[in-house]
């Protein structure tokens, strides 16, 4: 097991810091209006930093890999179809650690345009996100460009911060603290800065001669110290985990890692902190963990979802496998479905809400939206597979270290 935090080694750059001007623009507290100066942290350039990771940590890192990789073996023809049920619970993950909160539901209903819940729309916008991020990654790079793509896909539709939606700020950003950055928890970068900062981890992305996992945990701690966008950092930050492993060629599918991470949302957050003070390794345990946790999981999703798919078959006179692909249903989906079977799009809908496989949850006529009532429940029952195991582990390592 792996050491307490306090006792990690910690050999990694460390961020600086740097004062700089500052003015309120908008009303608020009289010390808020009397501040002058912010001090901003800078993070280190890492594109040609050293890792060397912490005894013991090899072996673990290497059980990352080959439990993405044993997914894609033993599973792969499955995968590749659970790719929807997997990705939207990585976005659903990935919001609840933003504190967006929303059923299955009201998810179904954002996908297709139903605007009922403003949380499901972010949701459904950080799944497209991070759907193209990682699908660029596969070309072999990860550039600017597709980062800032990513981006525009999950802001776009933003009240506040739709019109900065793909571009890198142009102003002063922090995290906490209200109206303004005097009493933040952090302050990221100034934005001047932020152009080479991003060019210098892009950098990083491209070397090969780093473990993957680790790679992709650095590089997910760098991007949240630059905090490069307005608002959206974090979900963008988190689909690069998945980038950098789908580019380095250990993962052709998104792996939900956001919901081992969500898990433990402070001890996640105390990682990025920590990696401001030079500490990485710990993150890089906890992300190979999350890993191994998330490809164990995942394959016993495809498991339950394929006793699903199989008595469907046994119940239904046509093939409806193509459903337990995904928790949501579309009207596009049902037509293609309905085509394949003979049969109206109706009347395929009315057979499916009567056999109980499909629920309807939207009330209009057209762009309707149904969930498969099996695959919702599994993601649901995934969720609380890691959370449970991932409790279980903390709860292990910190017993281990007390003993110790």
């Amino acid at each position: 097991m792996h050491q307490d935090t306090t006792t990690r080694i910690t050999d990694w750059p460390r961020h600086e810091r740097a004062e700089r001007p500052w003015r309120s623009g908008v009303r608020g507290p009289r010390a808020d209006r009397l501040c002058t100066a912010v001090t901003t942290w800078i993070p280190p350039r890492i594109a040609t930093a050293r890792y060397r990771a912490a005894p013991g940590d090899d072996a673990l890192l290497d059980r990352a890999v080959a439990a993405l990789r044993r997914l894609d073996r033993e599973h792969g023809t499955r995968i590749g179809a659970l790719g929807g049920v997997l990705a939207r619970t990585e976005a659903v993950a990935s919001s609840r650690i933003e504190d967006e909160h929303a059923g299955l539901d009201d998810y179904a209903r954002a996908v297709v345009g139903v605007r009922a819940n403003d949380s499901a729309t972010v949701m459904v916008a950080a799944t497209r996100a991070s759907g193209r991020l990682v699908t660029d990654a596969a070309s072999g790079t990860i550039t600017a460009d597709s980062v800032r793509a990513a981006h525009l896909d999950l802001m776009r539709d933003d009240p506040l911060d739709g019109r900065d939606a793909g571009r890198y700020r142009t102003v002063q950003n922090w995290i906490g603290g209200g109206s303004s950055p005097r009493l933040a928890t952090y302050v990221p970068p100034p934005p001047d800065l932020v152009p080479e900062a991003m060019a210098d981890l892009l950098v990083f992305l491209a070397r090969d001669d780093l473990h993957p996992v680790a790679q992709a945990a650095i590089a997910h701690a760098q991007f949240e110290s630059i905090h490069p966008f307005t608002d959206g950092n974090g979900r963008i930050g988190r689909a690069l985990i998945g980038a950098v492993l789908r580019r380095r060629g250990v993962s052709s599918t998104t792996v939900p890692i956001a919901t081992a991470l969500v898990a433990d949302r402070s001890r996640y957050f105390d990682h990025l902190v920590r990696y401001r003070f030079g500490s990485v390794h710990d993150f890089v345990a906890d992300l190979a963990i999350a890993i191994g946790t998330a490809c164990d999981e995942a394959a016993l999703t495809a498991l339950v979802l394929d006793e699903h798919a199989a008595d469907a078959a046994r119940r239904l006179p046509w093939d409806v496998g193509a459903l337990f692909h995904d928790p949501v249903m579309t009207e596009d989906d049902l037509t293609a479905l309905a085509a394949e079977s003979g049969r109206s799009p109706d009347d395929l809908a009315i057979d499916l809400e009567r056999a109980g496989i499909i629920r309807s949850v939207t009330s209009r006529r057209r762009r309707r939206a149904w969930l498969v009532r099996d695959v919702a429940t599994e993601v649901d029952a995934f969720a609380e597979r890691v959370r449970s195991t991932v409790d279980m582990d903390h709860l292990r390592r910190r017993l281990d270290v007390a003993a110790a």
